[in-house]
Parts: structure tokens; sequence; C-alpha cells
């Protein structure tokens, strides 16, 4: 299927691995032209080699990386002017942000909570407010709150993660009758467990701990990030202008609740 997004200026937060880098390289792959940021210089350097590799045979392979802390406000307006007149004007914007420490709610004290809306909540609605402009004026817009599926089942191991990262549920609805006139979308992509180096990370024994989780998980298996890519790019697509507002889970059918 054609995506309809060859050409489109897509912004990726977040992407310099695991599912913000398979984001951006699977819209290269439709032919749009990605920028991506990112806190680590090194990273940074191979993600967007990664990307520019993904292009279509033919395509511009346009592609443009720079280390961006999606906590600053400066830095991330600063970045949208600079694609902007390097790539054009934007017409996707995919905000993803690390996670926060895992951990019961009773294990942390007031300040991890308010790190935790900085940079799962804050982060994320001042990416967008920053883009906003743009993509009214345009006319057209595909934007993308990558959280978790804590949104809707929450997990006692991830009580930050539980009590901050609904709240871009909330943000997301509020903005549809505000945006939806202007041709522009919003939805919040809730991803389960995928083997990506964050979730490695987290096991003495990677190999145990990863088999563990895909045993509860009906599908059998942990998502691929590319899993978790093919579904964001749909609903960048052209094809996605009708869905907007929603929370999609992408969990192999983890979530029990409605």
């Amino acid at each position: 299927m054609d995506l309809g997004i060859a050409g489109r200026v897509a912004l990726v937060s977040g992407a310099t691995s695991g599912l913000g880098l398979a984001v951006a390289t699977a819209l290269a792959a439709e032919g749009a032209r990605v920028a991506i940021c990112g806190r680590n210089e090194q990273r940074l350097a191979a993600a967007a080699d990664q990307v520019a590799a993904a292009h279509p045979v033919g395509g511009d392979g346009s592609v443009r990386a720079d280390r961006v802390d999606l906590r600053d406000q400066d830095a991330v307006r600063g970045w949208i002017d600079a694609v902007a007149t390097d790539l054009g004007e934007p017409g996707i914007v995919v905000s993803n942000a690390g996670g926060p420490p895992a951990g019961p709610v009773t294990a942390f004290g007031l300040d991890a909570y308010r790190d935790a809306v900085e940079l799962c909540l804050l982060a994320h609605i001042g990416f967008v407010q920053a883009t906003l402009p743009r993509l009214r004026a345009a006319g057209w817009g595909r934007i993308l709150l990558v959280a978790s599926e804590t949104i809707r089942a929450p997990r006692p191991q991830y009580g930050l993660s539980n009590t901050v990262r609904p709240g871009l549920a909330g943000y997301a609805k509020s903005l549809v009758p505000e945006i939806g006139p202007d041709g522009v979308t919003i939805n919040v992509l809730a991803p389960g467990y995928h083997r990506t180096p964050a979730l490695t990370s987290q096991f003495a024994d990677p190999d145990a701990g990863l088999a563990d989780i895909a045993a509860t998980i009906p599908v059998g298996r942990l998502g691929a990030p590319a899993d978790f890519a093919a579904t964001a790019a749909f609903l960048a697509s052209t094809h996605a202008g009708f869905i907007t507002g929603s929370t999609i889970l992408v969990d192999g059918g983890a979530t029990p609740s409605l």
C-alpha cells in the first residue's frame, strides 16, 4: 500500500534507538524526508545512517539529525525552525522520549514524580504545541504521541509511568476539536513489550527475562520494533485521516481491558 507520504517532512524525537529509530526508518522507507533528534551524539550519527539507508531507490534520501533534549523548549523550537528551513515544513510529528525509572509508586519521592511529568508529559506537549501553528497553516498534519500500554493497564512495577502517561491521552483527546477542522490528527500509541535495548537492559539474564515476558503475551512473542513502526507509519499516512483522538495499543493482545 502506498501510504501517500513520500516527500512529506517528518520530525521524530527520541530516534537514536528502539521504537523511535524504527519509526523514523519506516517513514524514510515510505519516502518521507526525516529529521531525527536524540541526546546521544554517537548513537545519533549511527541512527541517521540507518534512516538514510532506508530511503527507496530514487528518493532524495534527505535526513537531518540533531542533538536535542525534548525537555529543552528553546532547543526544540530551534530544531523545528532549522528543519523547516533545511527540509521543508513538517507534516508528521512523532513525539517519543525515554521512560521514567521502574518501581512501585511508593518507591519514589516527589522530585521523581516531577521529573516524570517533565519527561513523559510536558516534553511531549511542548513539542506538539511548537509544531501546531505550522501544521494548521498547511492544512494537513499527523501527530503521534508515543506512550506505553500502562495508559490502559497500569502495572505495579511501573508506578511513575502509570501515574503520568495517562495525561497524554487526555491532552490528545482535548486537542482533537481544535485541530480537526485544520486537517490535523493526533493519536497516542501505547506500545507493550518490544525487543528494544531499553527492555533488554532491565534484566541480568536478558534471554530468561524476555522469555518470561513473551510467555505472557497472547501472540506468543515480544513485539519487534518494526511491528510498532508499521502501525505508526499507517497512522502517519494519508489513509488514516479519520482516526484521531485514539489511544492505540500495540501489545500483542497483552492488555485485558476493553
